[in-house]
Formats: structure tokens, sequence, C-alpha cells
């Protein structure tokens, strides 16, 4: 007898059926923590709910979303209630949401915000410490899962920007609760590779929960005392995890972290050819400044004409020389004049002149001048100094007059 087949589209009928008519699950209200919440351009909403063991997925459709008066995000604890079924194209069971209400923040988003307060005011966030990345690396490691596809876009992103670019894969479980020890495990390994410019560490998207490992404190720590730049790319644009707070920079994703990692060598290329190209023609410029201005120098007089510049200094000396020969002598004349003048005064004033007149001078013996009888005694010998020769005296007599 052979066996009954059931096609994948009936038996997943079956079980929507099951599902749909099961009494027990109509009107249960459910609590749960929001993960991977999309909001859908249609107004749809998007979301699993998750507690510490299981996950639902769960939809919530435009007439209903509209009527919420909170808007959910990741992380936040709510109670909802609607019906269960199953969503035939994707094979999955899912919970479709008429109503949900607020009960405040999950305990997974709670300990991520009191972890990342804790980091932060220790400094781990802090824009000094972050390093650099190098302008032209030329080895670079990865941490990450040597079987994803994170790697795989990485290496070929890498590879096409730096054909000749050294990849060094450390691979680690980025997912689970061995994940945070493999990953601070790999990054001890790239430490002792002194030659690596940067490492790249991270995986490809997913939920909170798949996310969680780059969350634990002793990954942050690791990568805070990591010798070199690192860059965090974890999930997708819209994830925020530990890790990228405290790498030396996020990137959004995966790929986006190989492109900020290295420059294109194709960009680069133009740009040198670029930076080539204005070289030549600041040097170009500068030659013809040079030729020019060479050509107004070659045409000058003093090149023209050496002999012009050297003779008008020539006139130039002989109107200084005769200049100063004319101040020359009649600054002699000027000063000749004033020296008779003095010496007319001086001439006045001088005993010469006096004894010219019939005066005469008397001295002592040792040199002392007379002009008083006092001063000398009777019997003394004097000098007399006359207008022509000297008399030597010896006093008689002395008189002593008084004029009035």
């Amino acid at each position: 007898m052979s066996p009954q087949y059931l096609t994948v589209t009936a038996l997943t009928y079956a079980l929507k059926r099951l599902i749909e008519e099961n009494v027990s699950l109509d009107g249960v209200w459910i609590k749960g923590e929001i993960s991977n919440f999309t909001a859908h351009t249609s107004g749809h909403l998007y979301f699993t709910l998750k507690d510490e063991n299981a996950r639902l997925s769960c939809v919530m459709f435009r007439n209903q979303a509209r009527l919420l008066t909170f808007r959910p995000e990741n992380g936040q604890a709510v109670s909802v209630t609607g019906r269960m079924s199953v969503y035939e194209k994707a094979g999955n069971y899912q919970l479709y949401v008429e109503q949900m209400e607020s009960d405040g923040l999950g305990d997974l988003f709670q300990a991520f915000e009191r972890l990342k307060r804790r980091l932060e005011e220790e400094g781990l966030f802090d824009p000094k410490r972050k390093r650099p990345l190098p302008p032209l690396p030329q080895k670079i490691g990865l941490i990450t899962s040597p079987t994803g596809a994170a790697v795989q876009d990485m290496i070929k992103i890498l590879r096409r920007r730096r054909p000749n670019l050294d990849i060094l894969i450390f691979p680690a479980l980025v997912q689970g609760e061995d994940a945070p020890a493999s990953l601070i495990k790999a990054l001890e390994d790239a430490a002792k590779f002194q030659h690596l410019d940067l490492v790249i560490i991270g995986r490809g998207g997913g939920s909170i929960e798949e996310l969680w490992a780059f969350n634990d404190e002793r990954l942050a720590r690791a990568i805070a005392d990591f010798p070199k730049p690192i860059i965090s790319a974890v999930g997708h644009e819209t994830d925020f995890t530990i890790a990228d707070f405290v790498a030396d920079l996020r990137a959004p994703t995966p790929s986006a972290a190989a492109e900020l990692a290295v420059p294109d060598q194709e960009s680069l290329t133009r740009t040198l050819n670029g930076l080539t190209q204005q070289l030549y023609q600041a040097v170009r410029r500068s030659l013809q400044n040079r030729r020019q201005e060479l050509r107004k120098l070659a045409q000058s007089r003093v090149l023209v004409d050496p002999y012009y510049a050297l003779n008008r200094r020539r006139q130039d000396l002989d109107w200084l020389t005769e200049r100063l020969t004319r101040l020359g002598t009649q600054t002699v004349r000027m000063k000749r004049e004033r020296f008779y003048r003095l010496l007319g005064k001086l001439d006045a004033l001088s005993p010469l002149a006096t004894l010219q007149r019939g005066y005469a001078i008397a001295q002592t013996d040792d040199g002392r001048f007379l002009n008083r009888s006092d001063q000398v005694e009777v019997g003394a010998k004097i000098r007399v100094k006359l207008a022509k020769g000297s008399l030597h005296c010896q006093v008689l007599n002395k008189e002593e007059e008084t004029y009035e």
C-alpha cells in the first residue's frame, strides 16, 4: 500500500486551521519585549515579541496601528492581544495584533542602558580616546564569523578598493552565550600581529538577541584596550551595540566598514593624477613667470648699457665732490673769521697788551703775583715783568695807599 502524500500547501493550511480554531488562544493577552521593530511605509508594523526563552513573530495592520497612543520601539515591554495564524508564504506562525499596551522598558533594554551609562561615565566612549584610522592601511584584520555573508561582503569590497591589501581573518562566534569569549579570544590573537593597521569587528544583521554578544562588558573593555584602531560593524544601520560606542569608529554595516577602512584605489589614482596635473600646471606657470621676468631683466637699461648706470653714479660722485669742496671751503672761511675775532678779543684781554701800555707785573721769588705792598717785607727780592724783559729788584721801602 503506497503512502499518502500531502503537499506543503495542504499541510500548512491544515496547521493554520488548527491554530485558528484553537479557542484557548482567543482573547489571550501576551507579554513580551519588542525586537526587530519595523514600521513599513504601508503603515503596517512588523516586530518580534520575545522573552528569555522564546520569540513570536507579530504583525499589526495599519487600521489597528493608527489607534496606538504611543510609538513602539525596540526593547519596549508591551502586552498584546490578537489572533494566531500561519503566514503560508513564509511558513511561519504569527500573531496578528489587534491591541497593544505599553508596559515600559524591557529587561534586555534596561540592562543595555545601565551598562551604557556606566561605561560612558568611565570614559570609554570619550571621543578624545578614539584613534584616527590610518590613511593607507596595508594589513587589515577581520573578526567575524568565517562562514557568514558579512565576511564575504567585506573581502569583496576590500579587494575591489585595494587589490594588493593583506587581509587576515580571525574567526569567532558572533551570537550565542559563547560568542563574547570567542570574540575576545580573536581580539587577543589579532593583537599579536604588530603589523596590523586596523581591525574590523562585527557581523551581519539579526535580532537584538542575535546581536546581544556585542553588548558584553568584557568585550567592550577588550575593544577599548586593543592597541590598534577598531571599526565596529554590527547589524544594520538602525542597530546600536555597546561595541559601536567603545570602538574608534562605528560603521552602519559590515560593507560600509570595508569602504570606510580603505580608500578606493581608483579614486586615489584619480586624485593623484589630478594633483600631478595641478603640480605640472603650477610649475609651468612658474616657469612662464620666470621667463617673463628674465626677458624684462634682459631688456633693462643696466644690462643693455651697463655703463649708463656707472656714468650716472660718476656724475653723482662729481656733483657730491664739488658740493663737498664748496662746503669745506665755506666752513674753513667761517672758522678762520671766527678765529680772528676771538683772537682780537683775547689780545685785548691779554696781560701782554697791558704791559705794552707801561704797566708791569711784580712777582716774588717763588712766583706769587703781588698786588698789595703788604704782601712783601722791606728787603725782600722781587721780579718785575715788563713788556720786554724783566727786572730783579729789592724792596727798600713800602708805602700803603688807599684808593676810594
